[in-house]
């Protein structure tokens, strides 16, 4: 669980530093990401930096993980508290969300989200 929580942490802090790079160290190669913002996934590398990349040009997201917990099927429930900023700083969106990820070969394999 310890290796799990490290993961997490390297992969929130580098999303909200902006550093793909590093994000995608924390994804398998076959990442499949919710889109949250357009709907479906993101899957591979390429399709999920392509993703943020046009998120980060209209909204400003930091995500910060609280609470890690795995569930009785082995994924991560991590519970964040996301602040969402348009790109003139106007409050889009500040509150709880559920990230349930699935782990696979010791990375984040898929990303799912659920409602508080």
């Amino acid at each position: 669980m310890v290796q799990h929580q490290d993961l997490i942490r390297k992969a929130y802090a580098a999303f909200n530093a902006r550093d793909i790079p590093a994000v995608l160290t924390t994804f398998h190669p076959q990442v499949r990401w919710s889109k949250a913002w357009e709907g479906d996934y993101a899957t591979g590398h390429d399709e999920v930096q392509d993703y943020w990349l046009r998120q980060w040009q209209e909204l400003n997201p930091h995500v910060e993980p609280t609470d890690v917990r795995e569930r009785a099927d082995g994924k991560l429930e991590v519970a964040v508290h996301q602040v969402v900023k348009d790109m003139q700083g106007q409050l889009l969106f500040d509150g709880p969300v559920k990230h349930i990820y699935t782990i696979q070969d010791g990375l984040l394999k898929q990303m799912d989200i659920e409602q508080v």
